[in-house]
């Protein structure tokens, strides 16, 4: 519980999750932590949107459609879930195997479009969704907490972002390096050299470097330096012809396609969304000054995290989960209220409907995203690393478990993509599928393209293949709970009985005739 926190964490709080600035206020404050997130709830709609292949357009509308399933799916969480100050928005850990169903279904016959890539994809994240919402609800999660302990997080989050160093938005052969290396620099200048002498540059450094990078990108297309088609040329032409608003609603892109083995390799990335959400709830609550939550607050956080999934594939976007960005906004602001994040879903869940904005992100040139990536991405292994300050790190079992986790995180999907580059007219998982047909024995089962197909796209999500080999070692190689970092997970645990859910708190508002709002 709270006290059981050090008093350093409680007293830097400026506003507790209980608390409520004044509406102004809490409006700018929670635009704040939309904004130290928007750039990852950019980045994955226009990596997508890239793989797919999807024109201007229909881009500009699935960045806003991950704009208004970002807002519905806060406030859902944040009244309805677990109920701490936690933004959702487009998850990593299921970019992966979202990756890898759009190239195996790239390589269908007939060189499939976009349409149905993307109906494919939502097929399998809204049935391996609802399994997620199984584990919630079911209390799997909490029942499991002693099996997932900090040296099973921390590799299954850093390789998140490890897993997408060589998107081409940083590592295309044709890549605009002085465009990317400005961006970069500058987030690094506005919040490492800069944050002290400037609350601005504290609050704002991605959105700022952002900002001017585009502008210097935009002045040098328009005088004419980035000639139309070359890394970091800026057309203004689509943001002119964009509707004003954009018609965002279910099943806009088309009806799910349902695939067996797109689902089994959809549901890895949804358990790696599992355990980077376990380990973001307590994060949070330690930055925000309370103990660690219980199982019950767990259950109902994954839970609902399982239900916006899965209206995040109704709707046609990539996922929802805890965003780790919008919880080091509390570690730099001290603003840990609910009220003030549930302000911040409002207003994005309108901007998501914004025509205009959704295009203009889409004119933002690769080079400068390129160098967002890096930030983010960085940022994502680092948070997924300062797990490990709860672990014994002198164990030799701890480090032999990280560090043959995250190899093998690296290594099987590099694999994986060595075997489908092996015959350029042969799709990736058809050639697992042949070379596992010749498996003794078990090449009968093994050489099935349901279990190829399933193979190839777990086998080529990072973060799945290193959290079953930490889950694996670090459950059967002999360890004490103090060795994990378990013993101080459960030390700061809160009770059940500290969380309440909305429809309990309402029961006992009713029961006491109080007219306590319950947000």
């Amino acid at each position: 519980m709270a006290d059981n926190e050090p008093p350093s964490e409680a007293g830097f709080v400026e506003y507790g999750i209980e608390e409520k600035p004044p509406l102004g206020e809490s409006a700018l404050l929670g635009l704040q932590h939309y904004l130290t997130m928007v750039g990852a709830n950019i980045a994955v709609p226009l990596i997508l949107a890239g793989a797919m292949g999807m024109p201007a357009d229909a881009t500009a509308r699935l960045v806003g459609t991950f704009f208004v399933v970002s807002g519905i799916a806060t406030l859902a969480q944040t009244t309805f879930g677990n109920r701490y100050p936690i933004v959702q928005g487009a998850p990593f850990s299921m970019l992966a195997p979202a990756l890898a169903i759009i190239g195996v279904v790239g390589s269908f016959p007939g060189n499939p479009g976009w349409e149905v890539m993307i109906v494919h994809l939502q097929g399998a994240i809204i049935v391996a969704a609802l399994a997620e919402v199984a584990i919630g609800y079911f209390e799997v999660v909490g029942k499991l907490r002693q099996f997932l302990s900090p040296v099973v997080v921390a590799p299954t989050i850093a390789l998140i972002g490890l897993s997408l160093f060589s998107v081409p938005q940083v590592t295309s052969a044709t890549q605009n390096w002085w465009l990317l290396g400005l961006t970069l620099f500058l987030i690094v200048l506005f919040s490492q050299y800069l944050k002290e002498s400037n609350k601005v540059f504290k609050l704002f450094p991605v959105l700022l470097a952002i900002v001017v990078a585009y502008v210097v990108a935009a002045v040098l297309s328009v005088t004419g330096f980035y000639a139309p088609g070359t890394p970091g040329y800026v057309d203004f032409s689509t943001v002119t012809s964009a509707p004003a608003l954009l018609p965002i609603y279910p099943f806009q892109f088309g009806m799910p396609v349902i695939e067996t083995s797109f689902i089994v390799g959809m549901f890895a990335g949804v358990v790696a969304s599992i355990v980077e959400s376990f380990g973001d709830y307590h994060a949070v609550a330690r930055l925000s000054g309370v103990g660690a939550p219980s199982e019950k607050r767990i259950n109902h956080g994954i839970g609902m995290e399982g239900l916006m999934n899965v209206f995040a594939g109704i709707m046609g976007a990539g996922g929802s989960t805890s965003y780790s960005e919008n919880i080091g906004a509390i570690g730099l602001t001290g603003v840990a209220s609910r009220y003030v994040v549930q302000v911040g879903a409002a207003i994005m869940l309108v901007i998501g409907f914004i025509g205009y904005f959704g295009q203009l992100i889409a004119t933002i040139p690769s080079p400068i995203i390129g160098g967002l990536f890096i930030a983010m991405f960085g940022q994502i292994v680092a948070v997924g690393l300062s797990n490990l300050k709860y672990v014994d790190l002198d164990s030799s079992r701890n480090i032999f478990v990280l560090g043959t986790a995250m190899f093998a995180g690296l290594a099987i999907p590099a694999y994986m993509n060595n075997v489908a580059a092996v015959d350029p007219n042969i799709a990736g998982p058809e050639m697992l599928r042949m070379g596992l047909e010749g498996v003794p024995l078990l090449g009968v089962v093994l050489g099935t393209k349901l279990v190829a197909d399933t193979l190839f796209v777990i086998g080529g999500t990072g973060m799945a293949v290193g959290g079953l080999v930490a889950v694996v070692l670090d459950n059967t190689i002999p360890g004490s709970d103090d060795e994990r970092g378990l013993t101080v997970w459960q030390a700061i645990a809160e009770d059940d009985e500290d969380f309440q859910t909305f429809f309990e708190r309402r029961s006992d508002d009713g029961a006491s005739g109080s007219p306590e709002s319950a947000d």
